[in-house]
């Protein structure tokens, strides 16, 4: 029968076979396999039974290849051996590299996740998830630092039972969450994977974990990075989920880049219309992750352009760096490098650690771009919750909305022109999507809402809606005002201002339109 390799060659059927033979035929079927070939057509493909023959000899056409004969002695068989490992030497090679380049990979990626309300928790779900299906990259525990608190099991939970112990005083939550997989108290009525570990002790959640996620109010992000700093592992990296930017009369930071300032590790963005409650009931949306990896993480060229298919390309040549990433403001930050026993943190993997059927995922490198987008439409969504209080229609909402984007992208450019792309607001979820949804039916949008419909301050909406969570868009509005006030640029953005003047009493929601009317006009 002739066998489709690298070049034709003819077996011819004998009527005994040796073990050699045998062993020399699969050796050289096994070799030929790699050949990238089509199929045998019928003028090359000739039966054995067309041509018997009670020899059995493996030929090849003498002009390009060496003939090979099958023998019984085993000086014979080994030159056989090496003879045809020179023919296929190229493949056998790329074959044995790239299973050594697996084998190196002899450790797994331990996640956590630092926080643990409705979006803490959420995000929880999603890589609990995730890592069960990738567990040749992922641990698949996954350790989600708890504040311990008791909770009462509220009474139209489907856990609750009048003659249970569990239901006659409140319970630690950690005990809730490992014993019911369900944070009854965060985000009732949705089952939690069983590999989802609450931890009470926030360093022992960190201390093996290479990646940190950070999902938690920023009001105590910092205090947080003093308890774990120097505690866990010092190649950890990071993804901050925390919208808002923290923000003081001599700066702005983005939380990404603050904690990984405090931390001494790279720290990237996840931010998106993201409605926590949606997602946590599998309902279809977007996401954008900023993830700029350092070179040497990565360990190879990093793409002209992000596997998204986004339009632009790396904010950094990450080739220069050796080790070293470019936070948001330009700046060079010194990294421990990623052992070599763990599998590369790039676009590819990052992906897969938060890609669900229905959380979809669009990588960028533009940190500064997706943290801005996510903390600036806070402070858009108040204004939107009041015109829409007020009864003016969407219309007015869209006004908002647009003035809003350009605030962003003013903000940005002005700021933190080295790495921001003004494309991540006006084509990413983070951006333009993040701020329709926020200006729709987000918290801080329904919050200013009410306040309006009830006739009271926002903060006792506050503390009556959000069972203890605190609203993003009013704290990023005093600092933000703060920011700007220092920088003597409160005329240049004329939304963020009015949100700030509404809030402390100067103005009423109604003046807004002719607050944020350009002077120039």
């Amino acid at each position: 029968m002739s066998l489709v390799g690298p070049v034709p060659i003819r077996l011819k059927a004998c009527a005994r076979h040796s073990s050699s033979q045998v062993s020399l035929f699969r050796i050289f079927t096994r070799q030929s396999r790699f050949h990238d070939r089509k199929p045998p057509s019928a003028q090359n493909f000739r039966s054995t039974r067309d041509t018997p023959t009670p020899s059995c000899t493996l030929t090849s056409t003498p002009s390009l290849e060496p003939r090979v004969v099958a023998s019984n002695t085993p000086a014979q068989r080994q030159r056989q051996r090496q003879q045809l490992r020179r023919i296929h030497q190229p493949q056998e090679s790329r074959t044995t590299n790239n299973m050594a380049s697996l084998a190196a990979h002899s450790k797994k990626h331990k996640v956590c996740v630092v926080g643990s309300g409705n979006w803490g928790t959420t995000i929880a779900k999603v890589i609990a998830e995730n890592v069960k299906e990738n567990k040749d990259i992922f641990d698949e525990q996954v350790q989600m630092w708890v504040y311990e608190e008791e909770v009462q099991i509220p009474t139209d939970s489907k856990h609750f039972d009048s003659g249970s112990e569990l239901c006659k005083k409140p319970q630690k939550l950690t005990q809730l969450v490992n014993g019911l997989h369900e944070n009854v108290k965060y985000l009732p009525g949705i089952q939690l994977p069983e590999n989802i570990i609450a931890n009470p002790d926030v360093v022992d959640t960190v201390k093996d974990a290479t990646i940190l996620i950070f999902n938690l109010p920023h009001q105590f992000i910092g205090r947080i990075c003093d308890n774990i700093k120097g505690k866990h592992l010092p190649y950890a990296r990071g993804i901050s989920c925390i919208k808002g930017v923290e923000v003081s009369d001599q700066g702005c930071d983005l939380f990404s880049d603050s904690i990984g300032q405090k931390l001494g590790i790279y720290v990237g963005a996840l931010s998106g219309a993201n409605i926590a409650t949606e997602i946590a009931l599998e309902k279809w949306c977007e996401t954008t992750v900023a993830y700029d990896p350092p070179h040497l993480d990565s360990r190879q060229p990093t793409p002209e352009h992000t596997p998204s298919g986004s339009p632009h390309g790396s904010s950094a040549d990450l080739h220069d760096l050796k080790g070293e990433a470019i936070t948001p403001k330009g700046k060079k930050q010194k990294l421990m490098a990623l052992p070599a026993e763990f599998p590369p943190l790039n676009h590819a993997n990052i992906k897969r650690l938060f890609h669900r059927p229905y959380f979809h995922v669009r990588m960028v490198h533009d940190v500064a771009g997706v943290s801005l987008g996510g903390a600036l439409k806070n402070v858009v969504a108040l204004a939107a919750g009041w015109v829409d209080g007020l009864g003016w229609g969407d219309n007015a909402k869209a006004a908002i909305m647009r003035v809003g984007i350009l605030e962003e992208i003013k903000f940005g450019e002005a700021f933190y022109s080295k790495t921001f792309k003004r494309e991540t607001i006006t084509e990413e979820s983070c951006g333009v999507a993040d701020m329709i949804t926020s200006c729709s039916g987000g918290r801080n949008f329904r919050c200013a809402k009410m306040s309006i419909k009830e006739g009271k301050s926002i903060n006792e909406i506050e503390e009556r809606e959000l069972n203890g969570q605190k609203l993003q868009g009013t704290s990023t509005a005093y600092e933000v005002h703060s920011f700007l006030k220092a920088q003597g640029m409160e005329k240049d953005f004329p939304l963020f201002t009015a949100v700030y003047d509404v809030l402390e009493g100067n103005n009423k929601p109604e003046d807004i339109p002719q607050l944020i009317e350009p002077h120039n006009e």
